[in-house]
């Protein structure tokens, strides 16, 4: 018996040491028009290396296209993206900030900084919903993925190894500015909703659970999730589903539309959720008369 488990561990670790294969990931739409083909691949913009290499159709849809569209282009410098946040995330000074909040917020907020390995300094100037954003990326931080290993960023590299052009259709400027779309009040709801879901240990698992949907291409987990996002009208789920993502989807599906129609063969990466439940990027497009068709 001691020999089987010796040899049972041996062959798993074997196996978690070998490279990962090529498995569908995410979600995958065709959408076509007078011959004109648009791949849509949803990403996760944060990953580990063991999502890579990406499947065949996806990785050939790259080399292939013109054009490689995301949401915004990884390689855009950093000192632009510390601007942007300077302009968007800063907290209004003229409204109460951490230094005047309510002992028992602060003490909870107090904890979740430390959790995540966040300073007072930064808390003291980041408005609430930003602050509560960069709580929740530490969630997946911790468990070890990274914004540098994510799909968009792998996809851009792909496409810069060949003849595949990259362009963003958003600016990180714009992104950011969504979250100044909810008041003072709903900014604090929003980050005493995701103390109290990270608190509960709930925020965590639905990072899993979506992340875990996403690296096994799970059409029903999916499809599950973006139901569940429709139906929730907390703070915090009102603002995903309203502004973060139908807010914007209107936009996107113009935007790639036009890429559809002006080159033959082109590829969107953008987030998961833009592309999942009724009011996502392809049932869009699709209201507006392209062909789509769900890959996986």
């Amino acid at each position: 018996m001691r020999h089987q488990k010796f040899v049972w561990i041996t062959c798993l670790l074997w196996l978690l040491a070998v490279p990962a294969w090529a498995v569908e990931r995410g979600a995958l739409f065709k959408v076509t028009w007078q011959g004109h083909t648009q791949y849509l691949f949803g990403t996760m913009h944060v990953g580990l290396p063991a999502f890579y290499p990406l499947e065949a159709r996806i990785v050939e849809a790259v080399t292939q296209a013109s054009t490689l569209a995301l949401e915004i282009d990884p390689a855009e410098p950093a000192a632009e993206m510390g601007a942007a946040m300077v302009r968007q995330g800063m907290i209004d000074p003229s409204g109460a900030g951490y230094d005047n909040m309510a002992p028992a917020r602060r003490a909870k907020l107090d904890a979740a900084l430390h959790q995540a390995g966040i300073d007072a300094a930064t808390a003291r100037v980041l408005n609430p919903a930003m602050l509560a954003a960069l709580i929740s990326l530490s969630q997946y931080q911790k468990l070890g993925y990274r914004s540098d290993l994510s799909s968009d960023a792998w996809l851009a590299q792909l496409a810069r190894q060949g003849k595949t052009r990259v362009v963003a259709l958003e600016t990180v400027d714009s992104q950011l500015g969504e979250f100044k779309k909810l008041t003072s009040a709903e900014q604090w709801g929003f980050l005493d909703e995701s103390l109290d879901n990270l608190a509960s240990g709930e925020e965590l698992d639905e990072a899993l659970a979506l992340v875990n949907a996403w690296a096994h291409a799970d059409r029903a987990a999916l499809d599950a999730l973006a139901a569940r996002a429709e139906e929730d009208n907390s703070v915090s789920g009102k603002f995903m589903r309203d502004v973060l993502l139908d807010g914007r989807n209107g936009a996107l599906a113009d935007k790639l539309a036009v890429l559809l129609r002006e080159e033959p063969k082109t590829v969107a990466a953008i987030g998961l959720l833009h592309l999942l439940g009724k009011r996502g990027v392809p049932a869009l497009l699709q209201a507006k008369g392209y062909r789509v068709e769900r890959v996986y």
